[in-house]
């Protein structure tokens, strides 16, 4: 497949920038930490099915020591609609005991420190350092990696090459954002399932359409 050339993936990130200038992340969260426990539980869940679940949990647990002294047996009961709910349960206890005991309850600003938290994959990491600490860092979720090289922005068939692939090809002055824009944009536009092509800004770009 035939991918975007620089100048029409430059094309590409205006049109999505124009619609939508100051694109935001969907997890609702009240400071750095509150985000990093969303975006545990956003592993293979809504973000409308965490933030349901968030929206009690995080008036009685918004910081690590409040959450250690909820314990995992009382954590449960806010989480059980969602997928995987034992295990993103007990990861999410570890990793304020960690934060506590290593990281003076602060969430850390690196991505080795990071991944080193329980349940804090590669994708995770990316997310925070991008939407709390400004890091042009490009989180591939399962949009990302459908659309990307649906569209023709790159190739690749794991999310760490499509991840490597979009860092170089993406402009920097997009990097921030560009993240946002395509996990939208594949959410609500470029769907799996009917994608709605009549209503996307690029479709005349779009390398799946030619």
């Amino acid at each position: 497949m035939t991918l975007l050339s620089d100048k029409e993936v430059v094309t590409v990130f205006e049109r999505l920038k124009k619609q939508n200038p100051e694109p935001v992340s969907e997890l609702d969260y009240k400071n750095p930490y509150t985000l990093l426990v969303a975006v545990v539980l956003s592993a293979q869940a809504t973000d409308k099915s965490v933030n349901i679940a968030t929206k009690e949990l995080f008036k009685v647990a918004s910081t690590p020591k409040k959450m250690v002294e909820l314990g995992e047996k009382k954590l449960i009961p806010y989480i059980r609609s969602i997928g995987l709910y034992k295990n993103k349960a007990h990861n999410i206890i570890e990793l304020s005991k960690m934060l506590l005991s290593k990281f003076n309850s602060k969430v850390p600003s690196t991505r080795e420190e990071l991944e080193s938290l329980p349940g804090v994959g590669r994708k995770t990491a990316n997310v925070v350092l991008n939407v709390i600490f400004d890091q042009p860092t490009m989180p591939v979720d399962t949009h990302l990696m459908r659309i990307s090289p649906k569209i023709g922005l790159v190739s690749g068939t794991t999310p760490i090459e499509i991840e490597k692939n979009l860092l170089e090809r993406i402009p920097k002055k997009y990097l921030k954002n560009a993240h946002h824009w395509l996990l939208l944009h594949g959410r609500y536009v470029c769907t799996a399932r009917n994608a709605k092509c009549d209503e996307c800004v690029i479709n005349d770009l779009c390398k799946h359409n030619e």
